[in-house]
């Protein structure tokens, strides 16, 4: 950068000064200061370049405002809320982060829509820090795991979160995974089960968890045998949304697993209009990479450790 002496570089202050502390229009400040106002612009330009200027976005509270507005640009996302992680214990992330999204949906969700929530440990956690909502119906869209020190099954978080809203609630009774295809298909067909996930195609807002392929990333990868796990890795797939599985790309995969879980179809989640995600950790970057390429989640609510890995080159 060409080298300026200390008058050119008081001018570029006292106009950078004038523009952004003051609100002046470059009109103003050329008429002022006897300059035109192309070299008003070309001052304002030089201080923003040089450091003589600098803009920060600041943090509000644990939420990165910055990072929040990277993301959402960066993928086109209807919503995107990123926690700062080292102002929290890494035990109080998921509480933290779910206290987020309730947040968002407190901001977010009006008399028109319909809410669906499938059994995810971070969508429980969710439902607990949810307040006032407007009145709207919501509607289970899988069955639940039983999962160490998670006590709720998908019924509970449904219920939770229309005790918030005031509205009506479609449940039923059933476990995300069975041993069979064959219990699993009798399970769909049972009249409540079937009329529950028909309900899906109400459904405007979802929030789930995002499961990577991977120990310890997904409770359906950790809840299968390893003839399964390597059989679904030799799909080319490495994600899931509550039970619905996308490769790499973002494309849904219906492999024969798919027909021992109790979940909403893969054209139910194409369905849904805004898809809310929320999810941690570095180690979940490429699924959650591939989930908004596939168009299968459009916001995010996500740690800063997760959010610079998607903002990094690819």
């Amino acid at each position: 950068m060409e080298r300026r002496g200390p008058a050119e570089l008081v001018l570029a202050a006292a106009v950078a000064r004038r523009h952004y502390l003051a609100g002046q229009s470059k009109i103003e400040i050329a008429d002022e200061l006897g300059l035109s106002r192309f070299k008003v612009a070309r001052l304002i330009e030089f201080a923003r370049d040089s450091g003589i200027v600098r803009i920060e976005i600041v943090a509000d509270g644990e939420l990165d405002l910055d990072r929040s507005a990277q993301l959402q640009e960066r993928y086109g996302l209807r919503h995107a809320v990123v926690v700062d992680g080292s102002r929290v214990e890494a035990a109080a992330l998921t509480v933290h982060l779910g206290a987020a999204a309730a947040r968002l949906l407190s901001e977010i969700l009006t008399d028109d829509d319909v809410l669906g929530l499938p059994w995810s440990r971070s969508v429980d956690t969710m439902t607990r820090a949810l307040g006032d909502l407007p009145t709207i119906d919501v509607v289970q869209l899988s069955g639940a795991m039983e999962v160490e020190g998670h006590d709720s099954s998908a019924v509970d978080i449904v219920r939770r979160a229309a005790r918030a809203t005031g509205g009506g609630s479609s449940i039923f009774y059933a476990p995300l995974l069975l041993d069979d295809a064959t219990g699993a298909a009798t399970l769909r067909r049972e009249p409540q089960v079937a009329r529950v996930l028909g309900q899906a195609a109400r459904v405007t807002k979802a929030v789930m968890g995002v499961g990577a392929w991977g120990a310890g990333m997904s409770t359906v990868f950790d809840a299968v045998s390893s003839t399964d796990r390597d059989e679904i890795r030799a799909l080319g797939i490495i994600g899931e949304l509550a039970g619905v599985f996308f490769d790499a790309e973002g494309r849904l995969v219906e492999p024969p697993l798919s027909q021992r879980i109790v979940t909403i179809s893969a054209e139910a989640l194409r369905g849904i209009d805004e898809v809310i995600a929320i999810v941690s950790g570095k180690s979940k970057g490429e699924a959650v990479r591939a989930a908004l390429a596939g168009g299968l989640v459009n916001a995010v609510v996500a740690d800063a450790a997760l959010c610079d890995e998607l903002l990094r080159p690819a």
